[in-house]
């Protein structure tokens, strides 16, 4: 079967990258292990959740998904509450100060890929090998070959690693990582609280790690409870009224009393960052390039990030008759990318160390600086702009411009 990219994760990077191919004269072919719910009880919430910047916004509407999600149920919010636990350090934004109608939306994981999956479905370039997985590959000067578990084998011009943070394209490619276990754990459940979380992200930072409160429809909230492992396995397996009395602990009174939790789900955390993105035919997007601590809720939008920038530069190879899987042109998407990646692991890296300890030298540190960057004015919202992907060398995609391969890149 003969194709022009072959996409290795059809999950939400994966299938963000295909649907962004789509409609091109590229043929394209997607390999994903699992089945994806299209449909679901809507009284139920997804565990997992993520936070979606302005810039992944607009690339999910470039690529004609956004409706999808919309259709479904997204949750904007317009306000972010960080305190320190350990001191009396804080610092609120509110997207009126930047003028702006949200700060950002949380959208439950299986909504964005239902989405992208039933947008992907209408291009005719695309081919979906679901469940299906890769056996091993073979690559030459002009092709790489991909064999899958049932016998049959792809053939194209660039195959995409889109696999995860345990990428076996990675690993057949030999690219090698860096990275440390955080020895923390997070725990995901969705919540109900007395209070209305009032379209607003609650996020408290305590030694052991932070606590957040992220808003859903229906005044119902997703957490994301980073702590040591043993203590996450334990708030998962405990009894519902003493989880929840345990939350209220950890929390405060900002939503009142806690009410009721659905199921709970833990999830190591780690960083790992690929020593490079490219190699002859084969190139990294997503967790497969770099993991990130989830403190700030950026792992999927650098995701988005790698699949805009890649694509952008792909089809404008291809529509100048270049070849899209040459190593020069791989290095290119790497080097746009690595950096602003690598900078924003190095922030929640630090953020992490910062305020998951109990140092009393850091404590009054730590409280000072939050102060201070909340009177900060010009500085706060600088900051809020480029969390939001406001400002800074965006893809064509995520700054809204609808023809991408005619758009350039101005940080190459």
């Amino acid at each position: 079967m003969e194709y022009d990219v072959v996409i290795v994760g059809g999950g939400m990077v994966g299938a963000s990258l295909a649907c962004a191919l789509g409609n091109s004269p590229l043929r394209i072919a997607v390999v994903e292990p699992s089945v994806a719910p299209m449909t679901w009880d809507e009284s139920e919430y997804d565990i997992r959740v993520s936070a979606i910047t302005r810039a992944t916004q607009r690339a999910f509407e470039g690529i004609g998904a956004w409706d999808g999600m919309v259709r479904r149920r997204v949750s904007p919010y317009q306000r972010m509450q960080v305190w320190d636990a350990t001191g009396s350090g804080k610092i609120a934004f509110d997207a009126a100060n930047i003028a702006e109608p949200d700060l950002g939306l949380i959208i439950e994981n299986r909504v964005i890929l239902a989405a992208l999956l039933e947008r992907m479905a209408e291009f005719d370039n695309i081919t979906l090998h679901c469940p299906a997985k890769v056996a091993s590959m073979q690559r030459d000067d002009r092709h790489a070959s991909l064999t899958l578990d049932d016998g049959q084998t792809l053939r194209g011009r660039l195959v995409v690693g889109a696999d995860g943070a345990n990428s076996w394209v990675r690993e057949q490619v030999g690219i090698d990582t860096i990275g440390w276990p955080y020895e923390q754990s997070a725990v995901v459940a969705t919540i109900r609280t007395e209070h209305h979380h009032q379209d607003t992200c609650w996020q408290r930072f305590m030694p052991t790690g932070p606590l957040a409160f992220l808003p859903l429809p229906e005044g119902l909230s997703s957490i994301v409870w980073s702590t040591d492992p043993a203590q996450a396995v334990a708030l998962a397996e405990m009894p519902e009224e003493l989880f929840l009395r345990e939350l209220q602990q950890a929390i405060g009174d900002p939503l009142g009393r806690m009410v009721a939790t659905g199921p709970r789900g833990v999830y190591p955390l780690i960083l790992r960052h690929a020593k490079r993105y490219a190699d002859p035919r084969v190139v990294l997007v997503g967790n497969a390039a770099h993991a990130i601590h989830p403190l700030a809720g950026q792992g999927l939008n650098l995701g988005v990030s790698d699949i805009a920038a890649l694509a952008q530069l792909v089809l404008q190879a291809s529509r100048a008759g270049e070849d899209i899987g040459e190593l020069a042109l791989l290095r290119r998407y790497e080097r746009w990318r690595k950096g602003d990646n690598i900078a924003v692991m190095a922030a929640m890296d630090g953020f992490k160390r910062l305020f998951s300890n109990d140092n009393p030298l850091l404590r009054p540190l730590r409280n000072l600086g939050l102060t201070l960057a909340d009177r900060s004015g010009p500085l706060k919202h600088a900051m809020i702009r480029r969390a939001m992907g406001l400002e800074g060398d965006l893809p064509a995609l995520c700054r809204g411009v609808p023809d991408i391969a005619e758009s350039s890149a101005t940080g190459l």
